[in-house]
């Protein structure tokens, strides 16, 4: 029997489904649980209060999956998430959503109604269609999504729910549990929860598809290399260096790519799509052949897919690989599409290009016209951020953050000129790391996956960069930083507006009716958000002058204390070399 299973008088008797699912998550080596408490999973944490697991525990329920979502992301091991019946695992399906459009191992452990009073209506039941059916909520985004009727059935799923969410194209999933569930007692022929697979095996592409592949960007005139996020794994990186240096191929990236390969390298020509580079968007468009790893070609990346704009497939070839097939030719026409994990596809492709091309390609008038480009971006961007205007301009406060800050330090970024500036014009370190929501972009993410990152990175300064907006949205992330001792830095870019959709109103109506907060006298509003921190315990800085931001930026990284800074800044919009057809839409250009 497992050490839940025995009572204290030294009978044997089953453990109940919460004991067991707490045993399960100590057996997959999970150290942290993320969530909020509920009336229908008290029983986990009270099994989980006599666990080595730590509960992370949070005032609202999006935070914590926030929450949840950054720890998957900066360790790369799934984040767990519990929640409550109703309103509980409603409050956290935004960061549940977040979490699985970014392919985020997430694991959803929600609590429901009594399994006997299922059509009842009972308290907080979501019934209003079809009773007991608040898992439904979850099935448009998640991977899979389990009903337990059974106790008998609770660690079988809870295996499923690991495996399902770690391996092909990671992802959330949610087992929902009737509360009586987790108090009911397995049988007693119960012993140990079922093992996790040793391995998660991958989908690798054959040596005759990487010859293939090899052939055709030894042969191509214009390659290109266009990277999703999924290129992470440091072998699947370093081929990919090696084979861009081999021929000489460019690489550009998508939101989610920012950072794979450094900023410095000199192949590097940075973000296509709307807030992307006029040179990546131009190159990109003309290019002869594409070899697209992970990547979905996203609408803003891809510039609506207008083929004036960033792509042209065709006349463009594309090779795309990625570990999804529901992914391979969804958005552009593919010559050669293979499913396999890239990182391991990438390996392979360098080797047969070596073995076909072995003295590689020189194409050094490209190099000089990408380090001309590079450098007018990175110029421009620094000379705009020597401005002493105040309120801060945007490229001053990055300008400032890339002084001040240690080269390892993390940017988790929420929506808007910290998600686009940073990704189009913020020079990451090769040692840093960018971690944004790419694919809900959704408001409120930064305040709260900092807490979730600073937990798998204890060692690491971890910066929250976000505006107003998504401050306002996750105020409750301040005290949980506190709670845990977590020595974040929430960096609030505050134009007291909701800046991107006011700069995207203005530039299309001539007004931002809606879009920016003021008092009842008309005149612009803020709330004091470095008294709230402090309110909360934290340290609170209140930037008043150009000078003082670098100042408060030191002190914060030495006191290794929760902290907010708040940085008044002008609203002005993200350049957009790129194009968006909501503009077109807006303008009657579309119909």
């Amino acid at each position: 029997m497992t050490r839940l299973a025995k009572e204290s008088e030294g009978i044997k008797k089953a453990p109940t489904g919460a004991e067991a699912l707490v045993a399960q998550l100590e057996s997959y080596g999970v150290e942290y649980v993320f969530g909020l408490c509920g009336h229908t999973n008290i029983a986990v944490l009270d099994a989980l209060g006599r666990s080595p697991i730590n509960f992370v525990i949070h005032r609202h329920e999006q935070a914590a999956a926030h929450a949840a979502d950054g720890y998957a992301r900066a360790s790369g091991k799934p984040g767990v998430l519990l929640t409550h019946v109703g309103p509980g695992m409603i409050n956290a399906a935004t960061g549940v959503f977040t979490a699985a459009l970014d392919s985020v191992p997430l694991v959803v452990i929600a609590g429901d109604v009594p399994s006997y009073y299922h059509g009842r209506h009972p308290h907080q039941e979501t019934n209003l269609h079809n009773n007991a059916s608040q898992a439904d909520i979850y099935r448009p985004f998640v991977k899979r999504a389990w009903d337990v009727e059974r106790v008998e059935d609770l660690p079988r799923f809870m295996e499923r729910a690991f495996w399902t969410a770690l391996s092909g194209r990671p992802g959330a999933v949610l087992v929902n549990v009737p509360m009586d569930m987790f108090s009911r007692r397995l049988p007693e022929s119960y012993d140990v929860p079922p093992p996790l697979p040793l391995e998660v095996p991958v989908p690798g592409m054959t040596a005759e598809a990487a010859k293939r592949v090899a052939k055709m960007l030894v042969e191509a005139q214009r390659p290109l290399i266009y990277i999703g996020g999924g290129v992470r794994k440091p072998e699947g990186t370093s081929a990919l260096v090696r084979l861009a240096e081999h021929l000489d191929i460019p690489i550009a990236h998508s939101l989610m790519g920012k950072g794979a390969i450094s900023d410095d390298h000199p192949l590097v020509m940075g973000m296509t799509g709307f807030w992307g580079l006029e040179l990546t968007n131009n190159y990109a468009r003309n290019a002869d052949v594409v070899l697209a790893l992970a990547t979905r070609f996203a609408e803003t990346d891809s510039s609506s897919w207008m083929s004036e704009y960033t792509w042209s497939m065709p006349p463009t070839r594309l090779i795309q690989i990625d570990i999804d097939p529901d992914e391979i030719g969804r958005n552009y026409p593919v010559e050669i599409g293979i499913v396999a994990d890239v990182n391991n596809a990438v390996v392979q492709i360098e080797r047969a290009v070596a073995a076909q091309s072995p003295d590689g390609v020189s194409r050094a008038s490209l190099l000089t016209e990408i380090k001309k480009a590079r450098a007018e971006l990175w110029q421009g961007t620094k000379d705009r951020g020597m401005s002493d205007q105040f309120p801060l301009r945007p490229e001053r406060i990055l300008q400032d953050l890339l002084d001040t800050l240690p080269k390892d330090a993390i940017l988790v970024t929420d929506v808007g000129w910290n998600k686009n500036g940073v990704a189009q014009a913020y020079k990451l370190p090769a040692e840093g790391r960018f971690i944004t929501p790419g694919g809900a972009s959704t408001m409120g993410f930064g305040p709260a996956a900092a807490i979730g990152v600073q937990i798998a990175q204890a060692s690491k300064p971890v910066i929250a960069l976000i505006g107003d907006g998504g401050m306002s949205a996750q105020l409750p992330s301040v005290p949980t930083a506190v709670e845990h001792g977590l020595p974040v830095i929430w960096v609030v870019m505050n134009n007291r507006a909701h800046g991107t959709i006011a700069d995207l109103m203005f530039s299309n109506y001539g007004n931002s009716f809606g879009t920016v907060f003021k008092d009842p006298q008309g005149e612009s509003y803020s709330p004091d958000f470095a008294a709230y921190a402090k309110a909360c315990g934290a340290d609170g800085y209140s930037i008043s002058s150009p000078d003082q931001l670098k100042a408060a930026l030191s002190e914060a990284l030495k006191n290794r204390r929760p902290a907010l800074l708040d940085v008044p800044m002008v609203n002005e919009p993200v350049p957009t070399p790129g194009h968006w057809n909501i503009n077109d839409i807006y303008q009657e250009r579309f119909f």
